[in-house]
């Protein structure tokens, strides 16, 4: 899988394109030309464009890695707080029915802990914590198992019938069958 399809880099991949960048502000210093530092360094020109940019406005320390991306982590603890706040309910929240949703799930963990996560952070965040999905099962109350089976027993078959046709029948669907 590719860098762009959510895989981090290594510290190794980290630390030498921190090194490129760094050799491209030395050579900014030395008011190299774009186009040359890119060619040299076997990167993009928009990317030394970019790095330029960064340069100018924090130095060398602009171009070095910021270390590898995380999403605000959620601690033991907190996760035990939106435990909790889920298991109150999705009604003590303010929501009109008792299902919980991603994007509910993600609005009590903004306003309980003030942390902004996305839905598959937390969606992630439910799975690590083996929370499952789940489908409300939609039954009357009244449903008598008892009589569905009897239902699907006896009377579906007779009321299902069979796919294809006793009579003769035509290929055409624009004419009927030929007598």
């Amino acid at each position: 899988m590719r860098y762009s399809e959510g895989w981090g880099l290594t510290a190794e991949r980290r630390a030498f394109r921190e090194g490129i960048r760094l050799q491209a502000g030395e050579r900014f210093a030395a008011s190299g030309k774009t186009a040359v530092i890119a060619k040299d360094l076997r990167v993009s020109v928009r990317s030394v464009e970019r790095w330029r940019r960064a340069w100018r406005e924090g130095g060398l320390e602009a171009l070095r890695s910021a270390g590898p991306p995380n999403s605000p982590t959620v601690t033991d603890a907190q996760f035990a707080v939106i435990e909790e706040e889920l298991g109150k309910g999705p009604s003590a929240h303010g929501f009109e029915d008792e299902r919980w949703t991603l994007a509910r799930v993600q609005t009590v963990i903004r306003l309980r802990l003030g942390l902004s996560l996305s839905m598959a952070t937390v969606w992630r965040l439910l799975k690590r914590h083996s929370w499952s999905w789940q489908a409300p099962a939609r039954r009357a109350l009244e449903r008598d198992e008892h009589a569905v089976e009897l239902w699907k027993r006896e009377v579906w078959p007779r009321v299902k019938g069979s796919r294809r046709p006793t009579g003769a029948g035509s290929s055409s669907r624009t004419r009927p069958a030929s007598p």
